[in-house]
């Protein structure tokens, strides 16, 4: 536990401390994310605050006990109110030298260090890259190291179990979990409720995990391998209904939201792609809510099944990442020609090309703004947090079918596996979504402008007297027959562009957080905000006038966007890519704003931005 965060004595039994990093790591067969989405699910149900960032590979299946095979599962937990997963675990369990390898630079020294023994032979050693054993060649003697033969003791737990041993083996996670629960004196029930919830159909296989779950827990409870515990108390959380959720978690129910709002069904085609395919696994469960899901033989078919379920009525929804997003670019036009209520969904993931699918990026922000040919503006949000993706799912359908528009929703793979409270609102507290399919064919012309928003009517096929011609040839005026003249096109061009940027009118002002005005302003976007928020607030407990504002309407921008900025000396824009949104920042608004960039597939650290801050400062 870092210094800050202990508020009791050393020397007690039980510590109190305001907030724990873990992380649990080891081969992608070892169960990690189970792991680690047990101690999460434990923690929320005691009240605590809690932000994840799971780390998977990128394989399906690497070599075991290689470096690319390494999974990891990282959980901050505190009383107090936290945004992010925090910079360096205070606690890691390595089940392999190669989980130790890839992650011991992360913790911090004097760190908790718990390793399964059993595992650190020589061929694991070589495997890793070790030439010699860390567990006893003195490179461990700054971390507070707890070696346990986890695998050993897990077979002992269930020597009397007729099970095979490889079986035996699979539960040497939950063995590791036990450990971690005695350290941080969490309860088991929890997590024995979930295994009788999800093996009841196999006893023997819930109860060998039962078993070793309680064997862990006791063999660091009797033999004292932890000269102190640790507590962290309920969080001050504002009242209401809370449930631990995850980003994809969050888009789904947010989206389903949206079309009970609008009163119009929802229809989701898509094509399986990391990190987007949990979407698409949660809308297929939601069946009752009347929802279409749709696997689509490849993203053409999946985007233009969305642009024909927006024809026929429904809120066309399609879901992808960034090479996806590649292949939709030509309907996605398509889109913007007939003026259909469609949502794409990109969670963003390392690229170019098939890049690194398992890991986080916001790189696609200038794809999902022009990547497509001639003037075809689209609007687009991005939510800033797991359980922020519910609020900007619900705005995404609302500037859609309000505006007759394609919306981009921007997510990224660190918020999307990522979980955190989320308070359940009231319905009181959604807003009003105006869905008016039109109905009346007196002087009915398809592309009739709305005064205020510009947006045409939404005409069904088979509706009597609305027949009209639809398809991606330029349209005439109000008629939308199809139209060559050079005046014309202009006019359209310049009508859809207009009709984007009066969605302006339709979203809040940007908030910024600290002062109003003063020597830096740092501007982000999507899943940076946790990171950035948090240091700003140090640097403001430091004296330091720095605020923070973050952008999660992103086209158009906000309307006072531009006012904001000019109340700072300087503006400094931090991104996950190399500078994206700062090059729009720059053009629009004819300020010197600096980037500050990182592009390595992980988010920001807290400390990374205070120090990039500092000295810009």
């Amino acid at each position: 536990m870092s210094s800050t965060a202990i508020l009791g004595n050393t020397e007690e039994k039980v510590q109190e401390v305001t907030s724990v990093t873990v992380r649990f790591a080891g081969d992608s067969g070892d169960g990690m994310q189970l792991t680690g989405t047990q101690f999460t699910n434990t923690a929320a149900l005691l009240g605590n605050d809690i932000s994840t960032l799971p780390d998977f590979p990128a394989e399906i299946r690497a070599p075991q006990g290689s470096l690319p095979g390494v999974s990891g599962f990282q959980v901050n937990f505190s009383s107090m109110d936290i945004r992010t997963p925090g910079d360096e675990p205070d606690v890691l369990v390595a089940m392999n030298p190669a989980a130790l390898k890839v992650n011991l630079p992360d913790l911090h020294e004097g760190g908790i260090l718990i390793v399964n023994e059993n595992e650190f032979i020589k061929s694991n050693l070589d495997k890793a890259g070790y030439t010699s054993n860390p567990l006893t060649d003195g490179s461990l003697k700054g971390y507070r190291l707890i070696s346990i033969p986890i695998t050993d003791l897990t077979y002992n737990a269930l020597a009397e179990m007729e099970m095979t041993k490889r079986n035996k083996e699979r539960c040497k996670n939950f063995f590791a979990l036990g450990i971690v629960f005695a350290l941080f004196d969490r309860p088991l029930e929890p997590t024995y409720r979930w295994i009788e919830e999800k093996f009841g159909a196999k006893p023997e296989i819930a109860e060998a995990n039962r078993r070793a779950l309680k064997a862990g827990f006791d063999y660091a409870d009797t033999t004292e391998i932890f000269t102190t515990h640790y507590r962290v108390r309920k969080a001050n959380l504002p009242p209401g209904k809370y449930r631990k959720i995850t980003g994809n978690e969050a888009t789904a129910l947010g989206f389903v939201t949206a079309s009970e709002l609008a009163g119009r069904p929802l229809f989701y085609g898509s094509y399986p792609i990391t990190p987007a395919s949990d979407i698409l696994h949660e809308l297929s469960r939601l069946k009752n809510f009347g929802v279409k899901s749709f696997q689509a033989e490849d993203e053409i078919a999946a985007m233009g099944a969305a642009i024909g379920a927006a024809f026929a009525g429904h809120i066309g929804l399609t879901g992808t990442s960034g090479p996806g997003v590649c292949l939709k670019s030509e309907a996605i036009g398509l889109a913007v020609m007939t003026e259909l209520p469609v949502v794409i969904i990109n969670v963003q993931r390392g690229g170019p090309s098939t890049g690194l699918p398992t890991k986080t990026e916001q790189a696609d922000l200038l794809q999902a703004l022009y990547g497509r040919h001639g003037e075809c503006p689209v609007a687009a949000v991005a939510p800033a947090s797991p359980s922020d993706c519910f609020t900007m799912a619900v705005e995404a359908v609302r500037l859609a079918v309000t505006f007759m528009t394609p919306v981009f929703y921007l997510s990224d793979g660190y918020i999307a596996n990522g979980a955190e409270p989320w308070r359940i609102p009231d319905l009181s507290e959604l807003p009003a979504i105006r869905a008016v399919l039109r109905q009346d064919p007196t002087g009915f012309l398809p592309y009739e402008r709305d005064e205020q928003t510009l947006a045409r009517p939404w005409a069904v096929p088979g509706t009597p007297g609305l027949e009209h011609r639809i398809g991606g040839l330029e349209k005439q005026h109000r008629t939308g027959n199809v139209s060559y003249d050079p005046a014309n096109h202009d006019f359209m061009v310049r009508l859809r562009a207009e009709k984007i940027a009066r969605i302006a009118n339709f979203i809040p002002d940007l908030a910024v957080e600290g002062d109003p005005e003063g020597d830096l302003l740092v501007l982000g976007w999507g899943g940076t905000y946790g990171a950035i928020a948090t240091a700003t607030e140090e640097l403001r407990r430091q004296g330091y006038r720095v605020s923070n504002a973050h952008l999660r309407y992103l086209n158009p921008f906000p309307r006072n966007l531009g006012d904001v900025l000019k109340r700072f000396k300087r503006v400094a824009v931090a991104e996950l890519n190399l500078g994206q949104l700062n090059l729009l920042i720059r053009g629009t608004f004819l300020v010197d704003s600096v980037s500050i960039n990182k592009v390595a597939g992980k988010p920001f650290k807290i400390s990374e931005l205070i120090t990039r801050c500092k000295a810009l400062l």
